[in-house]
């Protein structure tokens, strides 16, 4: 796999939640912090998402925003 985004991260699926047209997918990266992305359905029985399964993070965004309190 190649890719021009610069983060992408391995972890596993540990759960997935199907509603109508998108699912939310959480995966567990090592240490145990959780990221958690919505795709369509169609993407998650394409890439045969299940729980326990290995897959990556791969984030490439335009902005991050911090904020504090």
């Amino acid at each position: 796999m190649k890719l021009s985004a610069r983060n992408v991260i391995k972890g596993k699926v540990v759960k997935v939640v199907k509603g109508a047209v998108n699912s939310e997918v959480i995966l567990e990266l090592p240490g145990g912090t959780q990221v958690v992305s919505i795709i369509t359905n169609s993407s998650v029985e394409s890439l045969g998402l299940v729980e326990g399964k290995q897959a990556y993070a791969v984030i490439k965004a335009s902005s991050v925003m911090v904020a504090v309190d």
